[in-house]
């Protein structure tokens, strides 16, 4: 009797073990009844929050156990506002995010959740092979995009009509209209107006086409363009407004600032300015303002007939990510995939978000007409460049507040000819790198 009493002995506390992981287990999990809850931040206007807010009542509804706490508001002082809780780690289990944010919050991908991790819980094989490599960074996926962004040739056409011509099929014609618009409509027409971010990225289409490349390298923090391609660069910003074909920087800078936005100016209003060149989210905002006299049209995406890539700068409009801090990971996934992918959440949703990234939700938003005919003619027009490989995966440096504000300096030198081209593309690299480098 006294040889078997260690082995009981060992055997009640192995008991006891169990019974107490089981315990630490019970606590560890949701009570009885009580749900899990998840947060979920966005900014956007008032059309996106009340659908926005619909749609968590139908996950809520399909998913008893799980609550969603909404956070939403303007975009003002929203980054500021996630940056301070991710630093704090107070930030959402779910949130909205700029792509370009994933080179600030997660640089070598341990920022967000790795949504690999749930790959039963959301139907990855809806969304296009390069929206999960752009959502992707070290291996790890740190969310799934809304939708998918690319600028556009918008020209409203009967502006157009209005001077005798054609949309322009290619660069030269482009150019050319400059002199034939001032001719036939007057000293302050344009065939294209922009903010200086347009001009820019105009000019580096343009550049892109000629020279293969991109001016940051999409997988390394430095420049990508060498100095013939950045003189054709700053070459191509001069040669646009000089040639009569888009607003000049120093006109706009005295008709309200050189960043009003252009469906606020009145010369866009009534016609004389003729195009933009710009997200194709934002079609509807440049229509609202129109008169009845004008018309918007897609044209086609300007190419040079030797062009190795369409020079197309594309990227998704704006993600769903996950904190990496989240305690219901899994929930959140399933969250995130019926945002995007489910077909009531679509028709809900609709386009507040863009023309939806995931095949699923695109083919519900095309068949109950719930995209405007010259939203989804941008979107094919897109789609096919992408399909054809035509499109560069970008780097969102590109798109970091610091490099915007370097380019725009840059850049405004040339506009007020305070700077040589050489000077300018020497600076576009050397300061460039230099910017590149502290971005690591």
């Amino acid at each position: 009797m006294t040889r078997r009493a260690p082995a009981a002995g060992i055997k009640r506390r192995n008991l006891l073990r169990v019974a107490g992981a089981a315990a630490a287990a019970t606590l560890a999990l949701p009570a009885r009844g009580q749900a899990t809850v998840l947060r979920f931040s966005w900014w956007g206007g008032s059309d996106r929050h009340k659908r926005t807010l619909a749609a968590i009542a139908a996950f809520e509804a399909r998913h008893p156990g799980i609550k969603v706490k909404a956070e939403y508001g303007g975009y003002n002082g929203y980054i500021e506002k996630l940056t301070t809780q991710m630093v704090g780690r107070t930030e959402p289990d779910v949130m909205q995010i700029l792509w370009a944010s994933l080179a600030s919050y997660s640089r070598h991908g341990d920022g967000f959740y790795d949504l690999f991790r749930h790959r039963d819980a959301i139907r990855l094989p809806e969304f296009h092979e390069s929206d999960l490599k752009l959502c992707t960074v070290g291996g790890k996926l740190n969310g799934l995009p809304t939708s998918y962004t690319a600028r556009i040739f918008l020209w409203n056409k009967a502006s157009w009509a209005r001077a005798g011509l054609a949309l322009p099929k290619s660069w030269e014609e482009f150019v050319a209209a400059g002199a034939l618009f001032k001719q036939r409509l007057g000293p302050r027409a344009f065939p294209m107006d922009g903010e200086p971010v347009d001009l820019l990225m105009l000019a580096q289409a343009w550049a892109h086409q000629r020279h293969g490349v991109q001016y940051v390298h999409p997988a390394e923090p430095r420049v990508a363009m060498d100095l013939e391609a950045l003189r054709d660069w700053v070459r191509a910003y001069h040669r646009f407004p000089a040639a009569g074909a888009v607003t000049p920087l120093k006109l706009r800078a005295s008709m309200g600032g050189p960043e009003k936005p252009v469906e606020q100016q009145s010369e866009w209003v009534n016609g004389n300015w003729a195009g933009n060149f710009t997200w194709d989210t934002v079609i509807r905002l440049r229509a609202a303002t129109l008169d009845k006299n004008q018309e918007l049209d897609v044209g086609p995406f300007l190419t040079l007939p030797d062009a190795r890539n369409s020079g197309m700068w594309g990227r998704p409009t704006m993600l769903f990510a996950v904190s990496k801090r989240t305690k219901n990971g899994e929930a959140a996934a399933r969250f995130v995939d019926f945002l995007l992918t489910d077909p009531e959440a679509a028709r809900i949703l609709s386009v507040t978000r863009g023309v939806a990234a995931a095949q699923s939700a695109y083919r519900v938003l095309q068949g109950e007409k719930l995209i405007a005919p010259l939203e989804d003619k941008a979107f094919r027009q897109i789609k096919a460049q992408r399909d054809a490989g035509r499109i560069d995966l970008p780097s969102p440096r590109f798109e970091d507040a610091r490099m915007r504000r370097f380019l725009r300096e840059v850049f405004e030198l040339v506009s007020y000819d305070r700077i040589s081209v050489d000077d300018a593309a020497r600076r576009l690299l050397d300061d460039g790198n230099a910017l590149l480098a502290r971005m690591k």
